[in-house]
């Protein structure tokens, strides 16, 4: 496993600059519409572009990299980020920065495409759950650490925006000058929407309510610090806090998933977000820890309620189709996330900063009664029969489901197949 790890390497260091500069540039975009005075709902249309662009890369990007290579795809996706992020304060036009966030979505949905493709080739049966592990928390470090970049510098001049353009440059150099072997991208299938849906309506609503929610909070998160009165400082721990919550939260909650009925899980996950998002709503900025607190515990328990959809749909799927259900609950996230930002930012123009958490728990509610309607009218999947929990990741594309240690169609590449081989002589 640490050969493993050591070899991909490369692939880690990219991840980390590149997930740390767009998180970064996330919440600085926000920030910087709210000095400039942006009306909440038009922040909202902005940013809502990325997810836009980020669910038709997820769709598109395949036939792009099938044609150039890996290497040459990587390297337009990742410049065009670059790029992007450079071009924002040239010019402070909603519309303009709207096609921006459009670019940024698809090309950064370009980049985790190859990324997580070759992550996925050096996985094997006997290392893939760990490596499952190793990507996830990579990520959520580096989302978490982006945030703290904000302290650099004043975000009204361009200085931050150029910061973030050269994170995302530097994600070029460690996987351009690896030697290892491009893989092979196949389409992941999907399966219908509605036909998911009708097999686990609570699993496609679970990753609806979820994109809302987490698309809603990390596009408008600084927005709302910002009418709150927080300043820079801030604003970039209360981000932060926030992603480390998602983190810390996934291996007791994913114990209780193994322990308990899914469905009754969920439940009691999405009824206590709801309480902690009226909470906040509640709270002003006055006591700073007990806000990122409350808000810590509504978005760690909120990024939960995917992973909990995804082990519920599968507990209800043959294990042969838990690829393609996977990339039809990600394009449902990924309709959630559209929906978040507008609708939250609607509530925060009409209602002040605390309709962004309000608007939350009006749609965790609804999340909670679905789920009990469900509990009472559909059969239980047996604890005993229920798949092993994995703490799924919605913020990736539909590669790293074939790393899923449920997936039992999982095929290892010829070069991991030699590799164990060789490891099998050297200790025989």
């Amino acid at each position: 496993m640490t050969r493993t790890v050591t070899s991909l390497s490369a692939l880690l260091l990219s991840i980390v600059l590149l997930v740390s500069g767009n998180a970064f540039l996330t919440t600085l975009l926000g920030i910087r519409l709210s000095i400039e005075l942006v009306s909440p709902d038009i922040i909202g249309w902005v940013l809502v572009c990325y997810s836009i662009g980020f669910v038709l890369g997820t769709l598109y990007v395949h036939r792009i990299i099938g044609r150039v290579g890996h290497i040459r795809a990587f390297a337009v996706f990742a410049t065009i980020s670059a790029v992007t992020a450079l071009m924002y304060p040239m010019a402070i036009s909603s519309e303009f920065w709207a096609f921006l966030r459009v670019l940024s979505g698809f090309s950064i949905a370009g980049v985790l495409v190859v990324i997580e493709s070759w992550f996925s080739s050096r996985a094997s049966n006997t290392n893939r759950g760990a490596l499952f592990a190793v990507y996830q928390i990579v990520f959520y470090l580096s989302a978490a650490g982006g945030q703290l970049f904000i302290n650099v510098g004043d975000p009204a001049n361009f200085m931050p925006f150029s910061l973030a353009a050269i994170l995302l440059a530097l994600a070029l150099i460690p996987l351009s000058l690896t030697r290892m072997e491009a893989p092979v991208i196949e389409q992941v299938q999907r399966i219908s929407f509605f036909t998911l849906a009708r097999e686990s309506f609570t699993g496609v609503s679970g990753a609806v309510v979820c994109g809302v929610l987490v698309g809603g909070f990390y596009a408008l998160g600084p927005v709302y610090a910002t009418l709150m009165g927080l300043d820079v400082a801030k604003t970039s721990t209360f981000m932060a806090s926030a992603i480390i919550a998602a983190m810390l939260l996934a291996w007791p909650l994913g114990r209780l998933c193994d322990r308990f009925d899914r469905r009754r899980v969920m439940f009691w996950v999405v009824f206590a977000a709801a309480l902690a998002a009226v909470a906040v709503s509640f709270m002003g900025a006055g006591n700073l820890w007990l806000l990122m607190l409350l808000v810590g515990t509504f978005t760690g328990l909120s990024a939960m309620i995917y992973p909990i959809s995804v082990a519920i749909t599968n507990d209800r799927m043959e294990s042969t189709r838990i690829v393609a259900a996977s990339a039809t609950l990600l394009l449902s996230y990924g309709v959630g996330s559209v929906i978040g930002p507008i609708a939250m930012a609607e509530l925060i123009n009409l209602m002040g900063p605390k309709g962004l958490f309000l608007g939350n728990a009006a749609f965790l509610l609804v999340l909670a009664v679905i789920t009990s309607l469900r509990i009472t009218f559909t059969d239980d999947v047996a604890i005993a029969d229920q798949e092993h929990y994995v703490p799924a990741m919605p913020e990736t594309s539909s590669v790293l489901a074939e790393l899923d240690p449920r997936n039992t169609e999982f095929q290892e590449s010829p070069e991991v197949e030699e590799m164990n081989e060789e490891s099998m002589r050297q200790t025989g």
